[in-house]
């Protein structure tokens, strides 16, 4: 039995390399910036995953975060510094996985272009708040998923493929090298 890729009469896989890459995590997460971050417990074993926002991809890729100095997440990052972020765009399309290394520090230059008002729910003294610190995410690796027209054609595609008997995904997915 053949794979289902093997039944597809369209190409849906490409893999991004340099500014490719950078260009679609810019778009993916532009466009959904909430992730899962997953960190490492620093002893080899896995840490946690939670939900944060990205708040900027910069033209090298970099994804930028704003944490607390005091958060579980940089302790363990502190101890091994390699995380993981998932990103999910909708139920049945726009999926990314990205791979790297987190960098947390202190900028008060960056901190004042990456500051938003609704912020202050977590840091009560707004951007003069001592424990903001912020995540440079430096994207080692990733994998995306997704569809090359739209969730629309896609839906349409897999309606008349059902009728006709046909694979008709209008998926692509690829790995994101940078």
């Amino acid at each position: 039995m053949d794979s289902i890729n093997a039944n597809q009469p369209e190409q849906n896989h490409q893999d991004l390399i340099g500014e490719d890459a950078v260009k679609k995590i810019k778009d993916f997460v532009g466009s959904t910036p909430g992730c899962f971050f997953c960190t490492n417990d620093g002893e080899g074993g896995p840490g946690d995953a939670r939900p944060m926002m990205a708040q900027q991809v910069d033209d090298l890729g970099n994804i930028w975060f704003v944490s607390a100095s005091d958060s579980l997440k940089n302790q363990e990052l502190a101890a091994d510094p390699t995380a993981t972020l998932y990103f999910q765009g909708s139920a049945h399309s726009e999926f990314l996985h990205i791979e790297g290394v987190a960098t947390v520090l202190r900028d008060r230059a960056k901190l004042k272009e990456l500051w938003s008002f609704t912020m202050k729910t977590w840091f009560t003294e707004g951007e003069d708040d001592p424990r903001i610190t912020l995540i440079k995410f430096a994207p080692t690796y990733g994998y995306y998923w997704d569809t090359k027209h739209g969730r629309a054609v896609a839906g349409v595609k897999m309606l008349i493929g059902a009728v006709i008997g046909k694979t008709l995904d209008d998926s692509i997915e690829g790995r994101l090298d940078l």
